[in-house]
């Protein structure tokens, strides 16, 4: 398991937003990740997509990496934000985009 969590450590230190997903950005897999990656195009960022479907290691990887049981689950700048419901709820009351400004990610005006 130390290599998948290495795997995830890398990646989640390699790009400013990332997203464990079921499927990806451009086909999610699940209503769940479908709805993160509709919030986060809504925004306008760019973010880094990982199929979790593709590899089972990873699959429970990250959620033993996060100690957070479900998937989708968001990264930004290496801080885990959370996952579907809390990045839906941080979104609607403009927490999300405060978040990505407060942390240097570059968003559209």
């Amino acid at each position: 398991m130390s290599d998948t969590f290495d795997n995830i450590q890398r990646t989640v230190a390699a790009h400013d937003v990332v997203l464990f997903m079921k499927g990806v950005a451009e086909r999610p897999m699940c209503g769940f990740s479908n709805q993160v990656v509709q919030i986060l195009d809504h925004i306008g960022v760019e973010f880094h997509d990982v199929n979790v479907l593709e590899d089972a290691e990873l699959r429970e990887g990250i959620k033993q990496f996060t100690n957070w049981p479900t998937i989708p689950q968001l990264y930004v700048k290496g801080e885990f934000i959370g996952g579907c419901d809390i990045v839906r709820e941080m979104f609607q009351t403009g927490e999300l985009k405060a978040l990505f400004a407060d942390k240097g990610v570059a968003i559209p005006a």
